[in-house]
């Protein structure tokens, strides 16, 4: 059976993911039979051995997750959840923002909104831990950053405004948007640590 990546498709970059991870297995030389497809409803969690948490608006997804019954499912999901900007806040076990419900799987505590408004968007250059061939572009949208990290969380990236990128166990959760650019590597080193 080949690898199933779900997308979870409730709000924000939902194509600009799939085509990332489709671009990511082609560069892995992934032969078998790969499926990496949105996710609205519980059932087509469960099939799946990746998951990603698109950014978007995160009180917005919050919300959302609990209207469609997702809450559970997804914190009982047994894959690995690649999580991005509003995904990073949703992936938190604290977060500044009472509106959100956070998930609890990665140990870390986020400041949701720390650049400000759309206009403090911005790209850098980041130093990756572990990531080999040079820094990872990285753009930044109404990013959050992670101001406080428990026991397990291996911090990977770091600016002067907090983390920036950190891996729990199978879990990844980065306050950028790796899918907006054309390098795949975290998507990649993600998927390798799956055993995919």
């Amino acid at each position: 059976m080949g690898v199933k990546i779900g997308v979870l498709a409730l709000q924000g970059n939902v194509s600009e993911h799939i085509d990332a991870f489709e671009h990511a297995l082609e560069r892995m030389g992934q032969v078998s039979p790969c499926s990496v497809f949105p996710v609205k409803k519980a059932p087509e969690i469960s099939g799946c051995g990746a998951l990603a948490i698109p950014g978007g608006e995160s009180t917005t997804i919050s919300r959302l997750i609990e209207k469609n019954h997702l809450y559970d499912p997804i914190r009982n999901f047994s894959g690995g959840i690649f999580a991005t900007c509003a995904g990073m806040v949703l992936m938190a076990t604290r977060v500044d923002d009472p509106r959100i419900r956070p998930l609890g799987l990665i140990d870390i505590t986020v400041d949701r909104n720390a650049f400000g408004r759309q206009k403090e968007s911005f790209e850098t250059d980041l130093q990756i831990h572990g990531l080999d061939e040079g820094p990872f572009h990285a753009i930044f949208i109404r990013a959050p950053v992670a101001t406080g990290t428990g026991t397990g969380v291996h911090v990977l990236a770091r600016i002067k405004q907090g983390i920036v990128a950190v891996e729990q166990g199978k879990h990844m959760a980065l306050a950028f948007h790796p899918e907006l650019g054309s390098d795949t590597r975290l998507h990649e080193r993600f998927l390798k640590k799956l055993g995919m």
